[in-house]
């Protein structure tokens, strides 16, 4: 990802999982709305997801007591199966998603813009407690 105003903000982590499942409960909707919050007192009610190159996602999040809520979209750049995504926000930053198999686990690597009202070290600790979540949404044995 080129860097372009923004700061690059680097988030990973190591799921303990194959990249097809990695991938599948990244871009599912059904899944996506299990894990995609930072906190116990969040929740994602909606999520939709059409993943191609100039398809769009949108996942409404909200606090569990309704106090607030937003809706959290963009548009797709680039998509190449359990490999990459990359895709730009509703206001115009750039995130991009790697998923690298490696045995029975899969590395995940997300690279974003950081915006200007949060500072970097908040930033940085949302998108990774988001993704703690995927972890351990996808290491939790589960019905499929």
């Amino acid at each position: 990802m080129e860097k372009g105003k923004s700061e690059i903000i680097t988030i990973e982590t190591t799921v303990q999982a194959s990249v097809e499942k990695v991938w599948k409960y990244w871009t599912e909707p059904q899944h996506i709305t299990k894990w995609n919050t930072a906190s116990d007192d969040w929740h994602a009610p909606k999520a939709e997801n059409d993943l191609r190159v100039g398809g769009k996602f949108l996942t409404r999040m909200e606090a569990k007591d309704g106090s607030f809520g937003f809706d959290f979209g963009g548009v797709y750049d680039e998509v190449n199966l359990n490999e990459l995504i990359s895709y730009t926000m509703g206001d115009g930053r750039k995130v991009a998603i790697t998923f690298s198999s490696q045995g029975n686990a899969t590395k995940v690597i997300e690279e974003f813009e950081a915006e200007s009202t949060n500072s970097i070290e908040m930033q940085k600790e949302g998108w990774q407690a988001i993704l703690d979540n995927f972890k351990q949404y996808c290491e939790t044995p589960k019905e499929e």
